[in-house]
């Protein structure tokens, strides 16, 4: 009987700074395939560009500029999401004070 936890999910074989490795995931395989395919470019830039070769330092340098890319994308979504919500203030005060023009009586309408 198949374990209902493994539901879904699949290997998918893939090779990262010269290691294979079977991922486990829910995902599809070609996400997964290009996941491991940044985590290796960005392993290999670490290598080409600090010359060394211990796999365990690449590795935590490697990290650590993936989780800078990602503060920076967070800090530029929470940025963006500030500036929708501030265009989305002005354009509901905008659309009030047209409405509230029209239902604002002119003197043509005073005088009738």
């Amino acid at each position: 009987m198949a374990n209902p936890r493994e539901a879904g999910t699949q290997a998918v074989e893939v090779r990262i700074y010269g290691q294979v490795y079977n991922i486990r995931g829910d995902g599809n395989s070609a996400y997964i395939s290009e996941l491991a395919a940044y985590v290796d470019r960005k392993m290999q830039e670490v290598m080409s560009s600090t010359n060394t070769v211990d796999s365990l330092r690449v590795a935590i340098l490697s990290a650590l500029n993936i989780a800078d890319e990602l503060f920076q994308a967070n800090r530029r979504i929470e940025q963006l999401d500030a500036m929708v919500g501030e265009r989305s203030h002005d354009y509901a005060n905008l659309i009030d004070s047209v409405l509230r023009k029209e239902k604002s009586p002119t003197p043509e309408t005073k005088a009738q």
